[in-house]
């Protein structure tokens, strides 16, 4: 579904990814991991369009995006849930869950992927006229993930699933997250610190070293792999 191929990109003369590779395939949950500052973010921000790459190609669904702008990357499916929520914190809960369907025209699917919604996280139907800034943390992270659900993704990235949040917070938003990825069959690019409940989630991972990828395997053989256990998992 998502092809990099030597992509290179930053901040304005300061580049943070260096001839990043990676490939997604369609269906499946994919992590990305590593250290704080490595460049999973600014990965994911490239493959949004809210940054342009210096070069190297992005493929997705077999057409060259590298240089398509942000919106019509988001109308062909790709949408990214950023890292610290940026809910309209004046807005209701559900006034944030409609703008994430902002771009779209099917107002009964609308409807039914509300309802959806309402029923897999009925915290958010209690809170749907309560105002976003005022919610918990666990809370804000399900209404942004969930506005990102509104715009009906093909290609779903999450920056940052559990941070700051409690274990027990991290393990409902994981088992939120595998039922969407199972009712929904949407296509999952998580990037997480908590490398473990990254790759359990997972089917393939890609863990980052100075910008590019250092290594890549299944879940499975990562989450045995004695280096990534005692780099990323203290054991």
């Amino acid at each position: 579904m998502l092809k990099a191929e030597n992509v290179n990109a930053g901040y304005g003369d300061v580049q943070i990814l260096w001839d990043m590779n990676m490939e997604v395939e369609e269906h499946s949950i994919t992590a990305l991991i590593g250290s704080n500052g490595v460049g999973k973010t600014t990965f994911i921000r490239t493959v949004a369009g809210a940054l342009q790459p210096f070069n190297g190609k992005i493929s997705f669904m077999g057409e060259d995006i590298t240089h398509l702008p942000q919106t019509r990357r988001t109308r062909m499916g790709i949408m990214m849930v950023p890292e610290g929520r940026q809910l309209y914190s004046g807005l209701t809960v559900e006034d944030n869950l409609m703008m994430g369907a902002y771009i779209r025209k099917d107002r009964e699917k609308i409807r039914r992927d509300l309802d959806w919604i309402y029923t897999v996280m009925p915290r958010l139907k209690e809170r749907r006229k309560q105002i976003a800034g005022t919610l918990s943390g666990g809370e804000a992270q399900m209404c942004a993930i969930s506005r990102g659900l509104m715009a009906s993704p093909k290609l779903l990235m999450l920056d940052e699933l559990s941070l700051g949040l409690a274990p027990v917070l991290v393990d409902d938003l994981t088992k939120i997250l595998k039922k969407i990825h199972t009712d929904w069959d949407i296509t999952i690019i998580l990037v997480d610190q908590d490398v473990q409940t990254a790759l359990e989630i997972a089917d393939r991972g890609y863990v980052m070293v100075e910008g590019h990828v250092e290594m890549s395997d299944s879940s499975e053989k990562l989450l045995k792999n004695e280096e990534i256990r005692r780099a990323y998992m203290g054991m």
